[in-house]
């Protein structure tokens, strides 16, 4: 089931609500159970087969996380089990054709290809869960009963595609479900984030979509200017199909009394790779930092190491995108400029720092040098001119500090755009059916020769409403007619994505009032208007 459907929106969530808070004040336990049904049922509606799935990854990894609560010798064995077998069936699902298609061109063999159906979300669940059993290990862990344990790991906002919470975000709240009175203002700012979210999947990154998919189905046929739209115009899709959906979740989250962690902070306003991965997917580059990075040794085992682990994160950051080679391309090419970019950061700190002892040293040794003994004469002679070097040394300092700060500014907005400009190139490996297509269409960009932009790439922004607009204002027998409203629309998700506040910001100082009322139920309308299109979520797919 998709929030971006009529059934969800008029139907499931409606009767999940309310069900929710009228059992709730009855016992906490069917407020419980009620939640758990209702995600089996938002899970099991895409494929029934699915659900079987999960159930048998909830039962054998409670039963994991019993097994190593109750004994203390051998909770590593314990540990390694649950993990392996979490891993193993992910890789049955996931990668068992992506392995056999590997052994088929590298041994030349001929092997059949099992073509086995992706459950939805099984990443998601998958590293949720081992999450728990790793935090449960390191005795991070106080006593979980099973409906709490079923309800962390199916709750149906962050189900599908995350974020990827952890036991001491959301068991505490479930332990708190039946014990709190309904909250007006976090239910409103809910609604609030919802429809965002809504408007961000529906109305922004399903109308790029539409015209990434043209390009990429006419690759050879792209002028310079189609690839660099087709280009440019996924790097946004996915940031607002991906963040619209967390913030539909988080929405959903906060309108039933919980609150579900932050999953981007405006991440093309990034300076450098390492902001952008401190924005981008948080939740996952946490579970890696934790479970991954830090018990390979982290940073305390010399430069080579740390710099072999970010690089190793990386790759299985990839590899858990998709099975396809150009994630594995993707991840490396985020692994090297992290890298790159983290030894220059400690090359400046190094600097900056002997930098800072070589001037503390000459400080000192021109104060012991300097004569202790002045005459009063010598002294009343400069104190004119001294004032005046002061003054003219504090002028000085001014114009430095102004310059150096224009200097940072430049320099920060330098780094911005070319982070977004690297993030763009390693999209495209991201997006492409191979490394192939990729290498293709980047090409077009250098090889496609100067032309205006296909009406087949501008023709998804070319709403009836809209152009009856540009009829009216006569703007349609322009040469370039057809591709204003593409440039207008463009040009304002650009703004916003670069100097506008993100959902979670507006979320913070949202109050309900008669203008913040208007606008969510014209966007509501809108997106209701525009569901006849429904399109799947793109992390649906990983």
């Amino acid at each position: 089931m998709l929030f971006n459907s009529y059934i969800f929106v008029f139907l499931f969530f409606p009767v999940c609500l309310l069900g929710f808070y009228f059992l709730q004040k009855k016992s906490a336990l069917l407020a419980k159970v009620w939640l758990i049904g209702f995600s089996m049922w938002f899970y099991g509606y895409f494929n029934i087969s699915y659900l079987c799935i999960m159930l048998f990854s909830i039962l054998c990894n409670y039963g994991f996380y019993l097994w190593m609560s109750r004994t203390k010798q051998y909770r590593g064995r314990i540990l390694a089990l649950g993990v392996t077998l979490n891993l193993g069936v992910l890789f049955y699902f996931k990668y068992f054709d992506f392995f056999l298609e590997n052994i088929n061109t590298v041994l030349k063999a001929s092997l059949p290809l099992q073509h086995i159906l992706l459950p939805l979300g099984i990443s998601f669940f998958t590293f949720q869960q081992i999450s728990f059993l790793a935090d449960t290990y390191r005795g991070e862990l106080s006593e979980c009963n099973f409906t709490d344990y079923a309800l962390f790991v199916s709750f149906f906002p962050q189900l599908i595609a995350g974020p990827i919470v952890t036991h001491d975000e959301m068991l505490p709240q479930f332990q708190k479900i039946g014990k709190k009175k309904w909250d007006e203002e976090q239910f409103t700012r809910g609604l609030f984030v919802f429809i965002l979210g809504m408007a961000k999947k529906v109305l922004i990154a399903d109308t790029f979509g539409t015209s990434v998919d043209t390009g990429y189905s006419m690759i050879t046929a792209l002028s310079s200017m189609d690839a660099i739209l087709v280009m440019l115009f996924y790097t946004l899709q996915l940031y607002f199909d991906f963040s619209g959906y967390c913030d539909m979740a988080i929405g959903i989250g906060h309108m039933l009394g919980i609150t579900i962690p932050v999953n981007f902070n405006s991440p093309y306003k990034a300076c450098n790779i390492i902001d952008f991965w401190k924005r981008w997917h948080i939740t996952l580059s946490r579970f890696f930092t934790k479970n991954i990075y830090i018990p390979l040794g982290g940073n305390r085992k010399g430069a080579v190491r740390m710099y072999g682990n970010l690089f190793f994160i990386f790759f299985l950051s990839g590899l858990w995108h998709g099975a396809g080679w150009t994630f594995i391309l993707w991840g490396v090419m985020h692994g090297v400029l992290y890298c790159i970019t983290r030894a220059v950061q400690i090359a400046k700190k190094k600097k900056q720092s002997n930098e800072q002892e070589n001037s503390t040293k000459n400080q000192s040794n021109e104060q012991e040098n300097s004569t202790k003994n002045q005459s009063n004469e010598q002294e009343n002679s400069t104190k004119n001119q001294s004032n005046i070097e002061q003054d003219n040394s504090t002028k000085n300092q001014i114009v430095d500090r102004s310059n150096s700060s224009v200097a940072k500014k430049v320099g920060h907005v330098v780094g911005v755009l070319l982070t977004f400009i690297y993030v763009n190139v390693a999209w495209v490996f991201f997006r492409a059916e191979s490394i192939r297509e990729a290498v293709s269409l980047l090409g077009r960009i250098f090889t496609g020769g100067m032309a205006k932009p296909s009406e087949k790439i501008a023709k998804a922004f070319n709403l009836d409403e809209f152009w009856y607009v540009l009829k009216v204002l006569h703007l349609t027998d322009f040469t370039f007619s057809r591709e204003i409203l593409m440039v207008v629309f463009t040009v304002i998700i650009l703004i916003a994505v670069f100097f506008g506040k993100n959902a979670q910001e507006f979320a913070k100082k949202f109050k309900m009032n008669i203008g913040s009322a208007m606008i969510a139920a014209f966007l509501f309308i809108w997106c209701i208007v525009s569901l006849s299109g429904v399109s799947t979520f793109l992390y649906f797919n990983f």
